[in-house]
């Protein structure tokens, strides 16, 4: 019999009845889980769906199909883990969006109880439904003012089985409902407190939920939801807030509730709103699912990172997209394996190198839906730091290779190939992956001969690399209206038409650059060092500047100016008009004899009114070393220098897998910093956290819960070399990316080992 979506047959049904007898004080819990494992019940995320199999096992009960053990109490266990209760205020307030300061929508993790227990009494005290419970996957926000405190607060959870109106807008079949309704998800709370008197708060705090919530929801659950759903009493709202917000309305409810199975009206009729959060949401949601297949083109659900960074890569065959997820993964398990060792098998290396050498495996193309997943994530964030950097590809020990040049001075002689790549990261410094890769090998003719280069167009020079990168980011800008994102450029993005575009009007993304030339200023302000140098510092920094090879560790003290500057076009380009901009120079005083002293002269169209704003842009500059971290990774981790491949156009194919592996590993990294305390789950497999828990910890039997990221990460790190001293600090990139390879052979044998105790185990009686 099926029930809750799943096949209940006579031997499940045997087994789960004999496991009951044979342990009185088995848990309903406990036997739950131990149902999933046996009909491998798993959610989108890859976690069991115990709560689904408990409501399955219940109506089993109910049938008298089996006889379920006695609950446990559950007011004993609701009162033992009960937190103390804490004391919060809600002042009344009123005024201005403006008046506020700072808003935050806070996100409530999983264990928080505090926040938990405010979120709890603010509906309580003031929303008409209370609190809770509330259905399904769910995600809470509290909503937080710099200045008053709680404002209120969010949720959002399953959505309702069937509302005409809602259905009717869809379009959907009954199957596809079925398949398809945890795509929808409902705004099932909404509060901003009765005593909270400001306009346009509530449309402002919806507006930011929405663009944020579908990588929350990821992050918690493993996929995207495409569609939010709420309702309005008409006896009570107009809605306003939601229209404000574009929210569509598309009808009322009948005004039954749930369980009026007698066809009687007996709640309030509610107008239903829906908002879309992506353009094909309802492509997605009418696509029918065939028995036994996945996901259809229209049908997106990236059930792994592979497939939400290159599932929807359009290269004319689906077997070939198949193919690059495939190779995703083999390179992933093993990062600095050779090809052969990454993909293991004969079949697979050859499937490999053809799929390099494909005529439709361009680096644009296969990048193409890791951009879009990089603006997705991007969406989440108030700033990004948009980085741009230029590193080079030796392939000296290949010089047969096709395609490439010189790279370095002509004394070196070395041969290989430029790429030049844009990295998303936040302000914590964690990178949300790329935006733009530009790749090319210099014209062997022509190396040595900059100084005929010199009066050529900028479209004909390798600087407009940076222009062409800084138009990607604007076009992210354009798609993220709700974050600002910053362009960020060494001294070799000092390029006065780089200024130029990002100072016209349509340029969104603002831009930081650190200086090279000393350029002259308008209305005989002299120079820009000089100018800058002449002016009193507005205050005094301490900076810690790390160790380096010719160099010792030290605290360098920094003075700091600022002003906004008007720069003169370059002598040749007199056509040019000048630009507005702000300087900022930092100057170290009081450097130490034998080292030479630091200076910064960053550029930004940023505005920069006082210290806190100049200390601000340099702390986002000092991020730019983040990128420096990600080319190591991608040059000694993923081992890209070592691809033997015969031509630039097969490395470059390569080489786009190469990148979004290094960006991973990098991410994962970071992550484990600034979101420890989130499951494992969220990139480790089941069989992998398991595996890994079960060797580091020596227990055959792993525990029922995944450790938190962090924990697993450092178990990882741990078999690459990181040996977890309070000295060491968190792990890096190169101790992750040797472990991650033995993680991928811990969890090959751990499937194995589990699939012997299965097929040795005693079948449930016929």
């Amino acid at each position: 019999m099926k029930i809750c979506g799943r096949e209940f047959s006579l031997d499940i049904i045997r087994r789960i009845q004999e496991a009951v007898d044979a342990t009185p004080a088995l848990s309903r819990q406990a036997l739950s889980r131990q149902v999933c494992e046996w009909l491998d019940w798993k959610g989108q995320n890859g976690r069991y769906k115990e709560m689904s199999c408990r409501v399955a096992l219940l109506r089993l009960h109910r049938r008298k199909q089996i006889k379920l053990p006695e609950p446990r109490d559950k007011k004993a266990l609701f009162n033992s883990g009960k937190s103390k209760e804490i004391a919060v205020d809600f002042p009344a307030v009123s005024g201005a969006l403006a008046d506020l300061g700072a808003i935050e929508v806070m996100l409530i993790e999983s264990g928080d109880r505090e926040h938990s227990f405010i979120w709890n009494s603010m509906m309580g005290k003031y929303h008409y439904l209370g609190s809770g419970p509330l259905c399904g996957a769910q995600i809470r926000y509290l909503i937080k003012s710099s200045k008053y405190g709680w404002l209120g607060g969010l949720s959002f959870s399953a959505a309702a089985w069937h509302v005409t109106s809602r259905d009717r807008w869809i379009g959907w079949s009954e199957e596809a409902r079925r398949a398809h309704l945890h795509l929808v998800v409902c705004n099932s709370r909404f509060l901003i407190r009765s005593d909270v008197q400001v306009p346009h708060l509530a449309s402002h705090i919806l507006s930011r939920c929405v663009n944020r919530l579908d990588a929350d929801w990821l992050k918690r659950y493993g996929y995207k939801p495409v569609l939010l759903e709420t309702y309005v009493e008409q006896e009570r709202f107009l809605g306003t807030c939601y229209r404000a917000a574009n929210w569509q309305h598309v009808g009322a409810t009948k005004g039954r509730g749930r369980q009026d199975r007698c066809r009687q009206y007996a709640v309030p009729v509610k107008d239903v709103y829906i908002y879309p959060l992506r353009p094909d949401a309802r492509d997605i949601l009418v696509e029918e699912i065939c028995p036994g297949q996945q996901t259809q083109p229209g049908q997106w659900i990236p059930t792994d990172w592979s497939e939400e960074e290159f599932g929807r890569v359009e290269l004319g065959d689906k077997r070939l997209t198949k193919r690059l997820m495939s190779i995703a993964r083999d390179f992933y398990a093993r990062p600095q394996a050779a090809i052969p060792q990454a993909c293991r098998t004969r079949a697979k290396t050859k499937a490999a190198y053809r799929f390099f050498d494909h005529p439709e495996a361009q680096m644009d193309t296969l990048l193409s839906q890791h951009y879009t997943s990089t603006v997705n994530r991007c969406k989440a964030e108030n700033i990004i730091l948009a980085v741009q950097d230029t590193t080079s590809l030796n392939y000296s020990a290949h010089p047969a290779m096709e395609g490439i040049g010189p790279i370095g001075s002509s004394k070196e002689g070395a041969i290989g190939f430029l790429v030049h790549d844009t990295m998303a990261f936040n302000l914590e410094g964690t990178p949300l992956g790329l935006l733009d890769v530009q790749s090319w090998a210099r014209n062997p003719d022509e190396f040595g001969k900059k100084h005929q280069r010199r009066n050529l167009p900028i479209e004909q020079k390798e600087s407009y690399k940076w222009l062409k990168s800084y138009e990607k980011v604007n076009k992210a800008q354009q798609s993220c209206p709700e974050t600002v994102f910053v362009s960020v450029g060494d001294r070799e993005a000092d390029i006065y038409e780089l200024f130029q575009m990002a100072t016209k009007k349509e340029s969104l993304a603002k831009l930081l650059v650190r200086a090279e030339h000393d350029r002259m200023l308008k209305d005989g302000q002299g120079h820009l060092w000089e100018h800058l140098t002449g002016l009193e510092a507005s205050g005094i920094q301490e900076l810690s500047v790390p160790r380096q090879k010719h160099r010792p560790a030290r605290i360098a003290k920094m003075e700091v100016r600022f002003a906004e500057v008007y720069l003169n076009p370059p002598v040749n380009q007199k056509h040019l008009q000048p630009v507005r901009i702000w300087a900022i120079l930092a100057s170290e005083i009081d450097a130490p004899a034998d080292q030479a002293s630091l200076e910064w002269m960053l550029l930004t169209t940023c505005p920069v009114h006082d210290f806190d704003q100049a200390l601000e842009k340099l702390r986002w500059y000092a991020l730019r070393w983040s990128i420096e971290v990600y080319h190591r990774t991608l040059k000694s981790g993923c081992k890209i220098e070592e691809r033997q491949l015969g031509a630039v156009g097969r490395i470059e194919a390569c080489l786009a897998v190469d990148m979004v592996v290094a960006w991973r590993i990098y991410h994962l990294a970071k992550l484990g910093r600034e979101v420890p305390d989130v499951p494992c789950t969220v990139f480790f497999e089941d069989a992998q956290w398991k595996a890994l828990v079960a060797y580091i910890t020596k227990k055959p039997i792993p525990p029922k819960e995944p450790p938190t990221l962090r924990e697993a990460i450092r178990m990882t790190a741990s078999l690459g070399g990181f040996l977890g001293r309070k000295c060491d600090g968190e792990p890096g990139t190169k101790s992750l990316w040797l472990g991650l390879q033995r993680v991928d052979d811990l969890a090959a044998m751990w499937m194995l080992m589990m699939d012997f105790i299965h097929s040795t185990a005693d079948p449930p009686p016929s």
